[in-house]
C-alpha cells in the first residue's frame, strides 16, 4: 500500500471514531508496523490535520474537525459507477475488489442527500459478464509483470488447438469487448505478438527482466498497427 493511500485510510479510520484508537490497532488494520503508524501520524499532523493523542496511549481527531465532502454531479457519478461496474464485470478479481473498495470510499464521503445508487438506476444499466470463463485469467500476474518489466513464459493454445511455448515481454492489455489480449514482444519470433488471455494455458513470471527501447514499446506497437 502506498503512503498516500495509507494516510487516507488512517484519516478515514480516525473520522469514524469518537474515542482514541491505539497505534497497535491501526497497525493491525493496515498491516504495517507501529513505527510506520507513528511516522504517518506525524505526517498527518505536519499537513495540518489536528490529531490528539500520544505514543503509547492512542489517537483521535480533534473535536469539530471535518473533511469537506467531495462533490460530484449526477453525470460524474454515472461515469464513476459505470466504470466501476465494467471493471467488476470485465476485469480480473483483484481489479474487481479494487473497484468495490473505491465505491465504498466514495459512498462514505458523499453528502447524505446524494447517494451513489440514486445517481444511476441499476435496472437500466446492464453490463454483460464478458469475463465469465477464461477471458480475464492471469490478469493480475500479467499486470504485475508489465509494471515490473518481467519476462513471462507462457504455454499458448492456438485457434487450431496447437500448443506453443513462448518467452515474451508483456507490454499492455487490450479489451476488445468480449476478450482480453496481451500485447507483447515475442523472443522466439523477434516481433510483436498478441495473445488471447483465454488461450494462455499456463503462465509463469521468470527471474529475468527486459528493457524497453525506442523500437520495442507499446507506443511503437500502436504506431505500427495504425
Amino acid at each position: 500500500m502506498r503512503k498516500a493511500e495509507r494516510l487516507f485510510q488512517l484519516l478515514t479510520l480516525l473520522r469514524g471514531r469518537r474515542t482514541v484508537i491505539t497505534a497497535r490497532s491501526l497497525a493491525e488494520h493496515l498491516q504495517v508496523s507501529e513505527r510506520t503508524i507513528y511516522r504517518d501520524m506525524q505526517s498527518l499532523s505536519l499537513s495540518g490535520v489536528p490529531i490528539e493523542g500520544e505514543t503509547g496511549v492512542g489517537y483521535r481527531l480533534k473535536a469539530g474537525f471535518t473533511i469537506p465532502p467531495i462533490m460530484f454531479s449526477p453525470q460524474e457519478l454515472e461515469a464513476i459507477l459505470l466504470g466501476a461496474r465494467m471493471v467488476q464485470r470485465w476485469g480480473d478479481p483483484e481489479l474487481g475488489k479494487a473497484a468495490d473498495s473505491a465505491l465504498t470510499k466514495i459512498r462514505a464521503i458523499l453528502p447524505d442527500k446524494l447517494h451513489l445508487e440514486h445517481a444511476i438506476k441499476p435496472e437500466w444499466l446492464l453490463v454483460p459478464d464478458y469475463s465469465s470463463g477464461e477471458n480475464a485469467r492471469h490478469g493480475e500476474q500479467i499486470r504485475a509483470a508489465i509494471k515490473s518489466l518481467r519476462v513471462l513464459s507462457i504455454n499458448y493454445r492456438t485457434e487450431d488447438l496447437q500448443s506453443s511455448e513462448r518467452e515474451i515481454w508483456p507490454l499492455g492489455l487490450v479489451f476488445w469487448g468480449n476478450v482480453w489480449t496481451l500485447i507483447s514482444w515475442c523472443e522466439l519470433r523477434r516481433a510483436y505478438r498478441s495473445f488471447r488471455l483465454d488461450r494462455i494455458v499456463k503462465l509463469t513470471a521468470i527471474e529475468r527482466h527486459f528493457l524497453l527501447s525506442d523500437s520495442i514499446n507499446l507506443q511503437h506497437y500502436i504506431a505500427q498497427a495504425v
